[in-house]
């Protein structure tokens, strides 16, 4: 069974930051590209970035220069750094597959207060 675990969410002022990290199933993870989304109250979810197991990565272009993704292959993990927050950032955050291919995790909330 796929399993997506995030964590490191937590609350932030205007201008933190904060990593968060997503740990999968190996039988997943060193074949596919993995990306972190995002859900805000009332809107769809969105992709943030996405990274391939080569470590390509690409960015939701309103992101770029403020997110980074990271993996770690050795630890079926994938990392998501945030900084220069604002409160627009405020979502629950997941991280999937790209494109999403398995039951979603619970996420990790960020708020971001102003």
């Amino acid at each position: 069974q796929v399993q997506l675990v995030e964590s490191g969410g937590g609350l932030v002022q205007t201008g933190g930051s904060l990593r968060l990290s997503c740990a999968a199933s190996g039988s997943i993870f060193s074949i596919n590209r993995m990306g972190w989304y995002r859900q805000a109250p009332g809107k769809q979810r969105e992709l943030v970035a996405g990274i391939t197991p080569g470590g390509t990565t690409n960015y939701a272009e309103s992101l770029k220069g403020r997110f980074t993704i990271s993996r770690d292959n050795a630890k079926n993990t994938v990392y998501l750094q945030m900084s220069s927050l604002k409160p627009e950032d405020t979502a629950v955050y997941f991280c999937n597959t790209l494109p999403s291919l398995y039951v979603w995790g619970q996420g990790t909330q960020v708020t971001v207060s102003s």
